[in-house]
């Protein structure tokens, strides 16, 4: 298995806080951050891309892009198995109806 990334602190004081109460000792990596968030964005008020660019600086199809190849390490699978599994669940299946849309629109 492949080493986490190294620790940075990224989060906001109250981010890094709840990431003490999940069980983190230390600050979050960027990584470990985003996975933090897709578990518990629901939890919080407001959009989920407002609270990506507070939290990251960053725009929502960038996270996306660096959400996509978090879940891919094997890393990511041993520090949050469900949320990884369900993420690359979502992310098949957005894949399946992509290639459903391009197909029947070729066969048109």
């Amino acid at each position: 298995m492949s080493d986490p990334p190294p620790t940075v602190a990224v989060m906001p004081q109250h981010d890094q806080q709840l990431g003490q109460q999940l069980g983190q000792h230390g600050p979050l990596t960027r990584d470990q951050a985003m996975l933090e968030l897709e578990r518990s964005w629901w939890k919080y008020a407001g959009a989920k891309d407002n609270a990506v660019r507070e939290r990251f600086g960053m725009s929502a199809t960038r996270y996306y892009q660096v959400l996509n190849a978090v879940i891919d390490q094997p890393w990511a699978l041993a520090h949050d198995p469900l949320t990884v599994r369900r993420l690359r669940r979502l992310r098949t299946e957005r894949q399946r109806q992509r290639s459903a849309r391009r197909l029947s629109t070729e066969v048109l």
